[in-house]
Formats: structure tokens, sequence, C-alpha cells
């Protein structure tokens, strides 16, 4: 199954996530894009598509997703595994935490997409409220570099393996 890897990341943080889930997943670095890379032929080559963004301000998707993601929504993605991930900042952001995450997710319903990695376990995280989880879990992988990132390494192992 080939995997293609797309991040929007602004300040570097989430490239870095995308490569150290692209190394956990045994992905080679030419199949980890920019998300301003996405079309759909692009996204036509791969098998399952790993999608993370950065969440900026109140909530909001990092820049590069906005026209790669309305790219997604015009594509038939049936028989296409897409799982999702994203990066925050709960300690001063804790009430919109990971919610690029939950727009990606809501943004992708009806496309035909398999939704894998989902239901992580909200356990151990420090937050108040996120539109990324759903009857009390993660609709992908939850990061926080800022105050969590001693859990990094161990959330992106136990993630990928549930793929």
């Amino acid at each position: 199954m080939k995997t293609g890897i797309f991040f929007g990341s602004t300040t570097g943080t989430c490239e870095n996530l995308a490569g150290r889930i692209a190394e956990a997943m045994g992905v080679d670095s030419s199949d980890v894009h920019n998300a301003s890379e996405l079309t759909a032929d692009l996204a036509g080559q791969y098998d399952r598509l790993i999608l993370g963004s950065s969440t900026w301000g109140c909530g909001d998707l990092q820049d590069d997703w906005y026209d790669s993601l309305e790219t997604l929504k015009g594509m038939d993605l049936s028989g296409k595994q897409v799982g999702l991930f994203a990066c925050g900042d709960a300690g001063s952001y804790g009430d919109t935490f990971c919610n690029a995450m939950g727009t990606m997710y809501d943004d992708l319903q009806g496309t035909g997409a398999t939704f894998i990695g989902t239901g992580v376990s909200t356990d151990g995280y420090s937050f108040d409220d996120s539109t990324a989880v759903r009857d009390g879990a993660w609709v992908g992988l939850a990061l926080d570099e800022v105050n969590e990132d001693d859990q990094t390494d161990e959330r992106i192992k136990n993630w990928v393996a549930s793929l």
C-alpha cells in the first residue's frame, strides 16, 4: 500500500512531525509533501494519505491546507485510507487544541475515504476542548510539541502501530 504524507507547516513543527511519522511508518522522504504541492494527480498516486496540519489562531487550519483541502473534497477517495494528525498548543489554546484536525475530518466526510487511526484516547492530554474529539476520542493523532513534547515519540509509535 503506497503511502503519501502531506503536511501544512508555518514554523516547521508540523513538517518535522510529518518526517518523524514517515520514519516510523517506513515511508520514503520523497513521499512526504507540503500541502501546497497537493494536486488531484499527486494524491491519486497513493492508496493511503496521511494528512497533517498545525493549528493556528482560534483553531484554524494552516494556510497551505485551504486550497489543498478543496482539492481533496472534490475527489472520489473511495478505496483510499486517510489518517489525520495535527499539532497545537494546549497551554495557550486549550479550548481549540488541534481543531485543524477536526476541520479536515469534517471536510473529508462524503469523499468515500476510509478513515484510519481514529479513536485515539484523550487520556494524558491537557486541553479544554477540541473539534477533533468525537465520542470522547481523537479522530487522529494530536500532538503538542510546546507542552507535551516528551510524549510525542510514544504517541507517534502507538498511532502508527494502530494503522
